[in-house]
């Protein structure tokens, strides 16, 4: 009797490997990245040793595009522009999206309706949300003028002193909905027992927001800047529709500058040579930002809980 009960040893399957997904299983998404990534990078970088104008024969010009890229003014100009949107971008957008997405994520239902509705930008691209604060924002037939508002019937995107600021907001406006998704996925990831804990030591609302949930939202708040960082560098429809760069250089970007350098000025090297500056200093902070969540890659956001 004994012997019919004893449970049976598993069988083997034949050929079946205790280990992970095999490597070969890598290889479509590899062939994709060099096809499309690499390959194209390399042709920029080739390009920004070179003298073309975008239609005559290439020639070989060594060291020269760099030299016109990195001496030209205007170049200097569009870095600390493109420093500026991203710096701003960061002190604005990181606090709006964490507190709206800390309070989209509770369980109410009239939240669920607002998420909604912040969400909505999301759906419209760039170019029409530029055109539609273009038209708004005119100073002759603009939303000043037609609600009567002498404050708002200003000349926002022709005055170099606050063009800036209308493109921050612009930004904003479009992007902060993106950034409250990921820190609402983030927040309901946060066990609930951790607030219960809180509540029966007495902790208020602000309490536990600062000793619970800031701390883990750790990563998430690491992803979300890397992502507000990166999109900093790639911001050229937008501002292209919104101002053209002006008034002047004021809002002259780098993205903006290499697009206007090898297609207006017909200089296809400078442009690959600044295109290739973005590149490093896209993977440069990209780099630095992740270091700052620590050595592990594969960290769990509740680490230490």
């Amino acid at each position: 009797m004994s012997t019919l009960l004893k449970p049976k040893p598993a069988m083997k399957v034949r050929g079946a490997r205790a280990e992970g997904p095999s490597a070969w299983m890598v290889v479509p998404a590899l062939v994709f990245f060099v096809t499309f990534a690499v390959v194209p990078l390399l042709g920029v970088l080739f390009l920004s040793f070179t003298n073309w104008n975008g239609l005559g024969a290439i020639t070989w010009a060594g060291l020269d595009s760099w030299r016109t890229a990195l001496t030209d003014s205007v170049t200097l100009n569009a870095l600390i522009v493109t420093v500026k949107i991203m710096v701003y971008s960061l002190v604005v957008q990181v606090p709006i999206s964490l507190l709206l997405g800390v309070f989209t994520a509770g369980n109410q239902r009239y939240r669920a309706v607002l998420a909604v509705l912040y969400f909505v930008p999301l759906l419209l691209s760039s170019a029409a949300v530029a055109i539609a604060f273009k038209a708004l924002l005119d100073p002759n037939f603009g939303m000043g003028p037609g609600l009567g508002i002498p404050v708002l019937a200003q000349n926002w995107l022709g005055s170099a002193d606050l063009v800036l600021f209308v493109v921050i907001f612009v930004i904003a406006w479009q992007f902060v909905p993106f950034h409250t998704l990921i820190y609402q996925g983030g927040v309901r990831q946060i066990p609930a027992s951790f607030y219960e804990a809180a509540q029966i030591d007495g902790a208020g609302r602000v309490q536990q927001f600062f000793h619970i949930t800031l701390p883990q939202l750790k990563y998430t708040i690491i992803t979300s800047s890397t992502l507000m960082v990166l999109g900093s560098l790639a911001y050229f429809d937008l501002i292209f529709v919104l101002t053209a760069g002006g008034p002047g250089y004021a809002t002259r970007l780098l993205p903006l500058h290499m697009y206007l350098t090898g297609f207006r000025a017909n200089d296809m090297g400078a442009a690959s040579a600044l295109g290739v500056i973005l590149v490093v200093i896209g993977l440069g902070l990209a780099l630095l930002l992740q270091r700052l969540g620590g050595n592990s890659r594969s960290a769990s956001q509740l680490e230490g809980a």
